[in-house]
């Protein structure tokens, strides 16, 4: 016995809730597992401050390189 096209598309309406149900079911059931399997740490990163240190550049190298960059 063939079903109408109604009847067809009103039952597979109904078993929607139920679907729906079932996936948040689920997804519930992970959620909770999650949640108790990660913990968030709120602690700022420990960060050394370096100070840069200038080199003294002697006269006799800073002129020899000005003379480079005129030729």
């Amino acid at each position: 016995m063939y079903y109408s096209e109604t009847k067809v598309l009103m039952g597979g309406l109904a078993h929607v809730p139920i679907l729906i149900f079932i996936v948040n079911f689920i997804k519930g059931k992970f959620e909770s597992i999650a949640s108790k399997v990660v913990e968030v740490k709120t602690e700022e990163p420990k960060v050394k401050v370096v100070e840069l240190k200038e080199e003294e550049v002697k006269s006799e190298e800073l002129n020899a390189s000005e003379f480079k960059e005129a030729e």
